[in-house]
Order: structure tokens, then sequence, then C-alpha cells
């Protein structure tokens, strides 16, 4: 696999706020819930496309404010001594609500510490999203009832349908919707990782084993581009297994062993073969990131270095134009970059995404930008002390254009589509399941579009002809003015 070459730059400075009338966005409505901290006058805030979700076409039996109600029959008990093992049925076919297999009661120890559990997660097409929730006000008490609730994406309006069973879930536990409308849980069961696909099966709600795995830390992969499968980290002590763990004949499989300790997780194609890992070899040594082929029994090869000791990490990746987001600190601190798969474009770190005191965190890129990386508009998460914010930025421009996040923001959680409007989930009273759109600004008229050759400063400088990998590639350091 060709790797990207790397080069420091620059670009003007500056956090831009919108000027007033240049935003394509209707005002938002009336805001039920307050932002936790509002930016200054005249930032844009999103359309909400949708105020008023229908009901649920499965709701649960549960009265609103009050705990999930046990819709189904026991939960399955959970997977023995052997880790893994099949669970004996096959998963039900795309659109198929089987009924859940005969189960006996099995408790699930609660956790010593409490965690909030992450926000919405998208499917790979955005069809469905999951998330753990509680009943409206549930988060406040001292042991709140969990249970996960899948929202429906891909219809005239959202709509969330809520899968509680017999038991409450943990905080600790994760989630994961795949493109037929299942979801897929995992749960910390004393030593070992069960998991579980639950669907809506009239009234209440399915489950079916799928297996376990006994190991200490796992951490659950992006939703596969496949749709209907699912992968897991297992690290230890000198390599990572990659396993896995949904969508398999029999239970959990382990279909990859990586050298060093992974983390992070990115898919580089959209058939679910090629998945991009951060990798360190040991305690000390720099992170890079590398390219695993899971249909070649997990070969791998080098993707990103920078310079011999830098941390060089893969945050994000667009199969269609190649785009490559990077966090790495070969510029001498951490910054964010961006570069090209398989191309001569070199790494670049534009200024105008070095913030002091705030984190930026991209999460969605405009797909369908064939071979034009430069234009694909790209949505991140700012961090700070005025609460998170929603940035656009292109790497045609030198700007980040900041936007005030809707009320109840399922923060990091997003979409774009083909032509540049981003999808923003949220949830807040009287609208617990709504998206808000946004139109991506276009770039300033005199701003020029590069096509990723040129510095990102005022002074051109020549860049490599020939795709060359990054271990390869020179790195070159330029004082940008201010």
């Amino acid at each position: 696999m060709a790797a990207v070459s790397a080069r420091l730059g620059g670009d003007s400075p500056s956090l831009v706020p919108l000027p007033p009338g240049s935003a394509t966005l209707a005002p938002a409505g009336p805001r039920t819930t307050p932002h936790p901290a509002a930016p200054p006058a005249g930032t844009p805030r999103p359309h909400p496309a949708h105020t008023t979700p229908p009901r649920p076409a499965a709701p649960s039996t549960a009265p609103h404010g009050a705990a999930p109600a046990h819709t189904t029959p026991p939960a399955a008990a959970r997977p023995g001594a052997e880790s893994p093992r099949p669970t004996g049925a096959p998963a039900p076919a795309a659109g198929h609500r089987a009924a859940p297999p005969p189960t006996t009661p099995g408790a699930r120890p609660r956790p010593d510490v409490r965690r909030v559990p992450p926000a919405l997660v998208l499917a790979a097409d955005h069809a469905y999203a999951a998330r753990l929730t509680t009943a409206p006000g549930g988060r406040d008490a001292v042991d709140p009832a969990w249970y996960a609730e899948r929202w429906t994406l891909d219809g005239p309006e959202p709509y969330a349908v809520p899968l509680p069973l017999d038991q409450p879930e943990e905080a600790a536990s994760d989630v994961l919707p795949l493109s037929d409308g299942r979801v897929l849980i995992r749960r910390r069961v004393a030593d070992r990782h069960a998991f579980s696909l639950l669907y809506p099966t009239g009234p209440g709600t399915g489950e079916l084993p799928l297996g376990d795995l006994a190991c200490g830390e796992l951490t659950l992969l992006p939703p596969s581009p496949d749709g209907l499968s699912a992968y897991a980290l297992v690290p230890g002590d000198r390599s990572t297994a990659v396993w896995l763990v949904a969508g398999g004949p029999f239970g959990p499989e382990r279909v990859a062993e990586v050298p060093g300790r992974c983390s992070g997780g990115v898919w580089l194609d959209r058939e679910g073969r090629l998945l991009a890992l951060d990798r360190r070899w040991g305690p000390g040594s720099p992170v890079k990131a590398v390219a695993v082929d899971l249909e070649r029994g997990g070969e791998v090869t080098s993707l990103l270095q920078i310079a011999p000791e830098s941390n060089d990490r893969l945050l994000l990746a667009d199969p269609d134009s190649g785009l490559l987001l990077i966090r790495s600190d070969a510029p001498g601190e951490d910054r964010l970059g961006w570069g090209v798969l398989g191309s001569c474009l070199p790494v670049r770190f534009p200024e105008c995404l070095r913030l002091p005191d705030l984190t930026l965190t991209p999460f969605a890129v405009q797909p369908g930008q064939m071979l034009m990386p430069e234009s694909c508009a790209v949505a991140l998460r700012i961090d700070g002390p005025a609460g998170d914010w929603v940035g656009v930025w292109r790497p045609s421009g030198r700007r980040l254009v900041p936007y005030a996040a809707p009320a109840g923001w399922q923060a990091g959680s997003g979409f774009w589509s083909r032509d540049a409007v981003l999808h923003l989930p949220y949830a807040q009273d009287g609208a617990p399941c709504g998206m808000a759109l946004l139109e991506a600004p276009a770039d300033e008229p005199h701003q020029p579009a590069t096509n990723g050759t040129e510095p990102s400063g005022a002074e051109p400088t020549p860049g490599p002809c020939r795709p060359v990998p990054l271990g390869e590639a020179p790195l070159i350091r330029r004082a940008v003015p201010g």
C-alpha cells in the first residue's frame, strides 16, 4: 500500500466566525434547554430539521420518567467457561425479527466505578444509530437504569426505539448499530466480555447472544463498512489481536494478530478489508499508524512515518477522495494535519487548526469527492471553555468556521451528505430524537483552491513529484509569520 509523503506547512491563522448574513442556514427554532456555554452573539446555529419527531414505532412499556420495564423473557445466561464459543444459533437475516432463544436468567455484576456512556454511534451507512440512555431525568439518579436505544435516521423523520431488557445495562457497556437495524451490545461480565444482538420484537426486545471473550482489555472498533460485521481490539503483552465479534458464522473469531500494542481504528476502504491502527512497539516508542489487510491474514503495511521519533496517528479517512486527517507532534507540538493516501501530496498542518486552549477532533468527512480531497468539507468538534462547538473546514480553505452546536447535540456524532450538508443528531426536552442540518459555507471568492502541492503559507515551496513512503519523504520546517 502506498503511503503519503510528508512536509510541514503553515496556513493563515485565526478562528474566523461566520459573518452575519453569510450563512446559508435558517435560524434555529425555540430552545428548550440552554447551551452549556453560549458562543459569541451572532454565531450561526444549525437548522433543526425535525423538532417534533413521531412516536417510536416500537415504544417501551415503561411510563414516562420511570425506569424501563422488563418487556422480554429473561436474558440469556452469560456464556460459560470456554471463550470464545459459538452460540449454536445463526444470526437472523437482515430485517427478520426472530424470537429470542429460550434462556435462563443470569445476573450481571455492577461495576465499582460509574462512567457516562459515549455519545450516539452511527451505523456505517448512517441509516441507524444507537446509544445507551436512561428515562428522562434518570441520569441524575444515584444508580441510573441504563438501556440501549436505537435511532432510525433513513426515513422522513428520525425516531427512537428503546431496547430495554429484564435488567438495566451498565454504563460501561458499549453499543454499535448494524445496517440491518440490530444493535450489538458488549457487556463486561467478571473477566469476560459478552456480545449480544438486540432488536425490537413487537412490544419488547429480542436478544441473540453471540459468545464472549476472556480478556482484560477490549475495545470495539468503529462500525465496519460492510454494515453487518463488528470488530474489536484485544491487546496482549507483545501483540494486539483483531477479533470479529459479530457477522461470523460461529461467534467471536480472531482474524489478525498485529505485533505491538494497537489502538484507534479507521477503515480505509468501503469493503471492510483495510483497517488502519495506531501501533506502539513498546513503552517509550513512538506511535505510528499502520494498515492491516484483514483478507490477507493481517498483513501489516507502514502508513504514517513523518519523522523517526514523532507520534503519527490517523484520525479519519475518506475512501472516495483518499483524504486523511492526521494528528502528529512532528511539527514540535501535537497538531492536526491532512494528507492524501497513495499520492505525492504532502502532509500539511494548517495554522487555522492550531488553536490554543481548544481541542479539535475531526468526526466527519464529506463523501463522494472523487479525486478532490482538497474540496472535502470536514466537521470538527471544538472543545474549550465555551463548551462544545462545531467547526467546518476544507483543506483548500484557510479558515475554520465555527457554529454553535444544537442543544443536546450528541457531541462528536454526525455525518455529511454528498452535497455538503452536515447532519447533527441531538436529543433535548420536547425533541428526544432530532437532526439539525448545517450547510457548509463556500470558500471565500478570492481564495483560490489549491491542488495540494503548494504549501499552506504565502511562499511557494516545491513539493515531491512522486509518491514516496513517509519514512523517505523530506521533512521541511517553515517559519510561519505571526
